[in-house]
């Protein structure tokens, strides 16, 4: 019988899938560390990229800070202003504001009735008087607890007074909370609506 000695011939394959395999390894390493230094030259780019715009907007907010300043100037003047304009707006209603009570207490008070006191506390008023009779003192107090002015208006006291001419007056005494009715919508603000 022939025998063919074939182990040169497989470890001649064998080395040639060796270094078969030996290539394709170092190739796939090859490709692998080309796309990794591509991928990484890409975020370099990118980080570079990136630091240059907030290097431009950085300087962009140094440019613009002058400007924001006086932004903040102008917000701060135009809140004073407004705290002024407040304070002025609050000393003309308070200046108003005995002319138009008085008006008030005129309104409503009878033709025989007189007021001979008038004193206020805050939002607290009392108010003394004299009449021909307990009728107009009634009158009164309706009158007042109607007014916009009043809130809480109560008899306090009657009793007889003194006399003028024959006739007995009586004094009173009214005890009342001043309020401020809601100022009137301008005839304007009805029309744009």
């Amino acid at each position: 019988m022939i025998e063919i000695n074939l182990l040169p011939h497989r470890e001649a394959k064998r080395a040639a899938d060796l270094r078969q395999t030996a290539a394709l390894l170092v190739l796939g390493l090859v490709i692998e560390g080309g796309v990794i230094a591509y991928v990484d030259g890409q975020t370099e780019d990118r980080i570079a990229a990136a630091a240059t715009q907030v290097h431009q907007l950085e300087s962009d907010i140094e440019q613009y800070r002058p400007q924001e300043e006086q932004v903040a100037g102008f917000k701060k003047t135009r809140q004073q202003l407004e705290d002024k304009l407040a304070v002025i707006d609050g000393l003309d209603k308070g200046r108003t504001g005995p002319v138009r009570l008085m008006d008030e207490l005129a309104s409503h008070t009878p033709d025989r009735l007189w007021l001979t006191n008038i004193q206020t506390s805050g939002a607290a008023i009392t108010i003394e008087g004299e009449s021909l009779d307990t009728g107009m003192v009634a009158d009164f107090l309706r009158g007042l607890n109607r007014s916009p002015y009043f809130t809480n208006v109560d008899l306090d006291k009657t009793a007889r007074g003194k006399e003028v001419e024959g006739v007995k007056l009586v004094t009173f005494a009214i005890t009342a909370e001043l309020t401020r009715p809601p100022d009137p919508e301008p005839a304007g603000a009805e029309s744009d609506a």
